[in-house]
């Protein structure tokens, strides 16, 4: 995710903190501190356990607890989706990192098809881990009321137990909501996934997501609550990309680029001048053509190649002096489509050449992909 920074390695696994992790604890602190005399009537509510406030209340003190929850709450978030990702491992998922951000931690893994089957206990571990804490800090406000003799220090330690008892209880309850992709949206999908195709079950659980995420958005700006808004715009964009997602993934998954690339083949050389390049994209309405010098592939020539380039130098230059070069990133017939339209989106490109036994028999671009797709789509 970018704007990460490596903190070091767990099981590992690379945690990273995000920018915006940095900007929430102050504003975690202040909210906290802020409301200490609040927050202290409620833990001793619910607890049961008087609390001496001289501690609590002194000067700084409020600011200096608030900040001390926020840290213990985002540790209490990193266990939460550890759990994810050893659960996920062990199942053969590649787990690539945990980024904790603003609105809490992402764990990024592999993009593969959702099984139901692991999704289930994977996406069940983290709200369960949540309340294995919640539980364990409700346990230690009655062991720390009992054994610490200093009212004044067991009155800062039940208040900190106790809070962190409450926001992980209620972390395990929001996460359980059927917000697609949040925890309990991803128990829905992989439980409709038992009773229809992935995709639709996928797109489902996206649209109930959806739901959830106006219906937060709404309760967020009545409430001027801005973590909420944020909220609900992740949600919102996460359940429809992955709905997207996974339905190209799983409406491709049998398709190989073999089957779909264009083999009436529109090659040029490197010494073709460059105006030629651009009347032969008008004629044929292909964006780029592969480069062969003497058989040989050396290279892509795109349209986004020649725009880097002025107008007057144009009528100078040929395919040599803009292409994109060696190393060029071809692929086997017999590679997935899913492979296919996942290396251009990460390197940005629209076509990708298709070679066998190291001669050039096709390419397959971005359009043959998307137009594969909405056939599939019609069936």
């Amino acid at each position: 995710m970018d704007g990460s920074l490596e903190i070091g390695r767990v099981f590992g696994i690379p945690v990273r903190l995000h920018f915006t992790f940095l900007l929430v604890i102050p504003l975690f602190a202040w909210i906290i501190g802020s409301q200490i005399g609040l927050t202290v009537d409620l833990i001793e509510g619910l607890f049961g356990i008087p609390i001496d406030r001289t501690i609590i209340t002194q000067e700084y003190i409020p600011y200096i607890l608030g900040a001390l929850v926020a840290l213990s709450l985002f540790f209490c978030v990193f266990v939460h989706e550890l759990a994810h990702s050893l659960i996920a491992r062990a199942k053969g998922i590649k787990i690539n990192s945990i980024t904790l951000i603003i609105f809490g931690g992402v764990a990024s893994m592999e993009e593969t098809l959702p099984d139901p089957k692991v999704e289930l206990p994977m996406a069940l571990a983290g709200p369960l881990t949540s309340l294995g804490l919640g539980i364990l800090s409700f346990i230690l406000v009655y062991v720390v009321d009992a054994v610490v003799i200093s009212a004044p220090v067991a009155g800062v330690l039940v208040y900190g137990f106790g809070y962190l008892a409450l926001l992980n209880v209620l972390l395990f309850g929001f996460n359980l909501l059927p917000a697609f992709p949040m925890d309990g949206g991803r128990v829905l999908r992989a439980w409709l996934a038992k009773r229809m195709p992935l995709h639709q079950a996928t797109r489902i659980a996206s649209d109930i997501g959806r739901g959830f995420a106006i219906l937060f958005g709404i309760v967020g700006l009545l409430s001027f609550n801005f973590l909420l808004i944020i909220i609900a715009f992740f949600i919102y964009v996460g359940a429809g990309q992955e709905s997207s997602m996974v339905t190209t993934n799983f409406l491709l998954q049998d398709v190989s680029v073999g089957e779909i690339m264009s083999t009436d083949l529109r090659v040029v050389e490197p010494t073709m001048p460059l105006h030629e390049v651009i009347r032969l994209m008008y004629s044929t309405k292909h964006l780029g053509f592969p480069v062969v010098d003497r058989g040989e592939l050396i290279g892509i020539i795109a349209l986004a190649d020649i725009h880097r380039t002025g107008e007057i130098d144009r009528e100078a230059m040929q395919v040599r002096d803009v292409m994109s070069r060696q190393p060029v990133t071809t692929l086997p017939p017999t590679a997935s489509v899913t492979e296919a339209l996942k290396i251009m989106a990460m390197q940005n490109i629209g076509r990708i050449p298709v070679v066998e036994d190291g001669q050039l028999i096709g390419i397959v671009t971005r359009t043959d992909i998307l137009t594969v797709l909405e056939l599939k789509e019609m069936n």
